[in-house]
C-alpha cells in the first residue's frame, strides 16, 4: 500500500512560523497604539498581551509534540490526549494567576493589555480552525484499494 499508515510527525517550528508573524504584528501595533493612548504601559501592556499568547501557543505545540514521542505516535491513546490536557490545564492556571496578579501592578494598562490578549485569543482561534480544515486524517483505516480496474472487477466477481 502506497498511504501512509501512521500521521505524518508534528513539528513545533513548521506549526509556529506564521502565529509567530502575526505575533510579531500583534506587538508591534499593540505596542504602538498602547503607547498612543496610555504611554509606557500601554506599551508594556501591549507587548505583553503578545508575549502571553507567543508563550501559550508555544505551550500547546510543544505539549502535542511531547505526546506524540510519549505515544510513538498514536494519537488515539490517553496518554497523549492526558499530556495535551494537562498543559492545557496548567495554561489555564497560569494564565488566571498572571492576569489576578497583573491586574494590581501600576505599570500595567488593564484595558490595552486585556484588548491585546482578546486579539490574542481571536487569531488563535482563526489558526486553529485553518489547522482543523488542513489536516488529512484518515477516517478509514488500514483498508487497500484496488490499484486497477482489472482488480476491482476481480474483487466485485469474487
Amino acid at each position: 500500500m502506497s498511504a501512509q499508515t501512521t500521521p505524518r510527525s508534528f513539528h513545533v517550528l513548521s506549526s509556529l512560523k506564521w502565529p509567530a508573524i502575526v505575533i510579531g504584528a500583534l506587538a508591534i501595533g499593540g505596542a504602538i497604539v498602547g503607547y498612543a493612548v496610555s504611554g509606557v504601559p500601554g506599551l508594556v501592556s501591549g507587548l505583553l498581551g503578545a508575549a502571553m499568547w507567543l508563550v501559550f501557543l508555544a505551550l500547546t505545540a510543544t505539549s502535542i509534540q511531547v505526546a506524540i514521542r510519549a505515544t510513538k505516535d498514536d494519537p488515539g491513546s490517553p496518554v497523549f490526549f492526558a499530556i495535551v490536557l494537562g498543559t492545557w490545564m496548567l495554561k489555564l492556571v497560569l494564565f488566571v494567576a498572571l492576569s489576578v496578579w497583573l491586574r494590581a501592578q501600576p505599570w500595567l494598562d488593564p484595558v490595552v493589555f486585556f484588548v491585546t490578549v482578546i486579539i490574542a485569543v481571536v487569531g488563535s482561534l482563526v489558526f486553529d480552525v485553518i489547522a482543523f480544515q488542513r489536516a488529512r486524517v484518515p477516517y478509514v483505516g488500514d483498508v487497500e484499494l484496488p490499484q486497477t480496474v482489472e482488480d476491482d472487477a476481480a474483487d466485485q466477481a469474487g
